[in-house]
């Protein structure tokens, strides 16, 4: 079942699942696995060590895929800097017209990029709504919102993506997608459900079949757990988060405790091209290399065919069991009229303590905020109106008046009530139940 966001209709693709750039994983065979299994996978132009190296890899990738692919560009800081515009007239001559930038002072890139004929879709990846706001000055086509949960640089702030999807949501003029924290249907069944067009992988694509680095690299992942990542450099406003090896924790043990404050103590620790070696040697205390807090979420290595199709099917079917929690008040069972009002009659569905159905938290307790907050045996929270739970157990509180329950709890009932039934529609509306997109 394709979806229809406005992801899916810019770029051409099926599954609004973005493989996003990552240095010495970015290849040819890695993006084109993900295009070939309806998502855009993603060319990592700084993997390649020179302009036209990173011409050969897209016309390699183009052998490999007939589908949408793009190129990553990050502008990092360094005393003698790539030279980006030479990479970015590569990425137009060779007709690729979607582009993932990060990094500083994008502004001349992005207005080369734009220049071009027809001009690039340009995602643009932002840790911060300051940042994104300004990006959208820039004239990007979409923001890429990386939560504080992702690989590599996560900004200086620590806001998660529950919280900075939001802000997105709220303050955003332009699409956005979510990173940082994604691997399976239910997180983008989420994150559309949050406002966002899709998502970008990055560590999720780096355990996939196809990903071009050591299989015990993989293996280290799949066994790893979430609290398995290190956050290195926060002295110099520069933290990243990397996977948690012996190197990294040594690099955090000199930061913490140098009295000078140089990076010059901790620069060999966090060396790039011994993070390079890991992947082609596979020992995983051979240098710093990043992931993130996603590995405790993975358990296998599928093909990326596999992984982008269960994802698909995942947030398909969490999308649905979503929009089936939504009853009119007609449907609920067991309600009785109270002062004019339809409530749920709390004594609903009970049975004897240990039973199905009952609401207790222990043998024998009693518990009546279980009852409320459908906490305990109560499972089907919504078909058991919470808030009509919520309303009746008020009625029976010394503390208020009568007259302000029933215009407050009245108001609340259905200001939720309405937003559960706009927002879950909302994002059901965005499946698509024929084979071609609109």
């Amino acid at each position: 079942m394709p979806f229809n966001t406005a992801l899916t209709r810019k770029l051409g693709i099926k599954v609004p699942i973005v493989q996003g750039g990552m240095q010495w994983v970015g290849y040819a065979e890695l993006a084109s696995a993900v295009s070939n299994a309806g998502g855009l996978g993603i060319l990592t132009a700084l993997t390649q060590p020179t302009p036209e190296d990173l011409r050969k890899e897209i016309r390699k990738c183009r052998t490999m895929t007939n589908n949408p692919f793009g190129v990553n560009l990050t502008l990092l800081p360094a005393l003698q800097p790539p030279d980006y515009p030479a990479y970015a007239r590569v990425i137009i001559e060779e007709g690729i017209r979607i582009v993932e930038t990060a990094g500083n002072s994008p502004g001349p890139v992005i207005k080369q990029l734009k220049a071009a004929d027809p001009p690039c879709v340009i995602l643009h990846k932002c840790t911060s709504i300051r940042h994104a706001q300004s990006a959208v000055k820039l004239g990007v086509d979409f923001l890429s919102i990386d939560g504080f949960e992702c690989a590599g640089h996560v900004g200086e702030s620590d806001i998660t993506n529950f919280i900075l999807l939001s802000r997105a949501r709220q303050s955003l003029g332009v699409p956005f997608i979510a990173s940082g924290g994604f691997a399976d249907g239910q997180g983008l069944a989420a994150a559309l459900s949050l406002g966002a067009e899709g998502i970008n992988m990055g560590t999720r694509f780096m355990c996939t079949v196809e990903a071009p680095i050591h299989q015990k690299i993989k293996e280290a992942i799949v066994e790893a757990q979430e609290t398995d990542t290190e956050l290195v450099l926060r002295r110099w406003r520069n933290t990243s988060r990397l996977f948690k090896n012996k190197v990294s924790q040594e690099a955090v043990k000199i930061e913490r405790e140098s009295t000078t404050g140089k990076f010059e103590e901790v620069g060999p620790y966090v060396s790039g091209k011994r993070g390079r070696q890991v992947f082609l040697n596979g020992d995983k205390d051979f240098g710093v290399w990043t992931a993130g807090q996603v590995i405790g979420l993975i358990h296998d290595i599928p093909t990326c065919a596999e992984l982008v199709h269960r994802i698909e099917a995942e947030a398909v079917e969490t999308l649905s069991k979503a929009t089936s929690l939504i009853v009119s008040e007609d449907e609920l069972p067991g309600t009785e009229t109270i002062a004019g009002k339809k409530v749920q009659d709390p004594s609903a569905g009970k049975s004897n303590a240990g039973e199905p159905g009952n609401s207790t938290v222990g043998k024998g307790q009693n518990n009546p905020g279980a009852e409320i907050w459908g906490v305990g045996g109560t499972k089907d929270l919504f078909n058991a109106s919470l808030v009509s739970r919520f309303y009746a157990a008020l009625l029976n509180s010394p503390f208020l008046p009568f007259s302000t329950l029933n215009s407050s709890c009245g108001f609340l009932h259905r200001s939720l009530y309405s937003m559960l039934v706009a927002g879950l529609g909302d994002k059901v509306s965005r499946l698509q139940t024929v084979s071609e997109r609109v």
